[in-house]
């Protein structure tokens, strides 16, 4: 993918906000507690990251929204950043219960639902929890992911490069054993791979500072075989045929689909909209997978556009 010019230099109000993030844990199940952010005043939002990262890949973000005045809710799944790392619990119809008892555990969706906005794995788990929850939502956010049984499978055959570099990790968590092995005390490498240009058009946005927070929470014990079991779990035949029975739900609340042009693209549109009457997508031209990162503030004025023209349920869909 070309390197953008000229360079982007993403906003730095995190600095000055980090020092009031209060952070907290909620007990979700029995022996687990899930990590979270919170900072400002308003109407509540839930942001759920991706792997292999935590709540900091909301950083850029979450000035943004509070100073939109909503309080921010940024979470640790099971296994993922602070949050508890069980042995078991990795389908993702345990995960959705995890951020359900979450909601609820800090009474988010009391007043007609809370908004959701989510990001790769985390829009696994997002989907799991509309479909299954769905008195939960008021709006749904999902950003840049292939959703294994409910997206449209990928053609058959030999990907082309581009593709392999992308997603050679859609095969390669799910070997048992073999990943651990290699990824144990060779953190810092695969970390250095997964966070370079193959995933990410505007590199310099995870800088070092990021990089070693990441680090920090996938070198914790227990870390890198948790988010290797989503991947076994959601890509297994039981898991494909759960997702697949999701789809079976109708999704009424409003939905947005986002996609960097050199990621997923407009994937999780053509996902979506088989199931779904009340759809918005937007593709962000020159951006990689790591959309919060890379495009933060695009990414927040798409979503408060979403939230606008969604406020009273009216707003015809819209695909850029």
């Amino acid at each position: 993918m070309p390197e953008p010019t000229p360079p982007y230099a993403p906003p730095r109000e995190f600095s000055r906000i980090r020092e009031e993030l209060e952070h907290g844990l909620v007990p979700v199940a029995e022996g687990v507690r899930l990590h979270y952010v919170v900072a400002g005043e308003g109407e509540p939002v839930v942001l759920v990251p991706g792997w292999p990262q935590s709540w900091y890949a909301w950083r850029y973000m979450i000035p943004m929204f509070v100073a939109a005045g909503r309080r921010v809710f940024a979470v640790d799944p099971r296994g993922f950043g602070d949050s508890d790392m069980p042995p078991a619990g990795y389908d993702l119809a345990t995960a959705a219960a995890d951020l359900h008892a979450f909601v609820h555990g800090l009474s988010l969706a009391d007043s007609g639902g809370v908004d959701i906005v989510s990001h790769d794995t985390g829009s696994w788990i997002a989907h799991a929890l509309a479909a299954e929850y769905p008195q939960d939502l008021r709006r749904l956010v999902l950003s840049d992911a292939y959703i294994p049984g409910v997206s449209p499978d990928p053609p058959a055959g030999y990907p082309d490069i581009g593709m392999v570099h992308r997603q050679w990790h859609f095969y390669f968590n799910r070997v048992e054993g073999l990943p651990e092995a290699l990824i144990h005390g060779r953190e810092r490498e695969f970390l250095s791979w997964f966070f370079g240009p193959a995933k990410l058009a505007r590199t310099w946005t995870i800088d070092s500072a990021a990089f070693e927070e990441y680090l920090r929470v996938f070198s914790r014990p227990g870390a890198v075989r948790a988010g290797l079991e989503y991947y076994r779990h959601v890509f297994s035949s039981a898991g494909r045929k759960a997702s697949a029975e999701r789809t079976r739900n109708p999704l009424t609340m409003p939905i947005l689909t986002l996609g960097g042009e050199y990621a997923d693209a407009d994937n999780l549109f053509h996902t979506m909209r088989r199931f779904s009457d009340h759809l918005h997508n937007q593709v962000f031209a020159g951006i990689g997978h790591h959309l919060p990162e890379e495009c933060p503030e695009e990414m927040f004025e798409a979503i408060e556009r979403f939230w606008r023209g969604t406020r009273s349920g009216t707003a015809e869909p819209q695909h850029n």
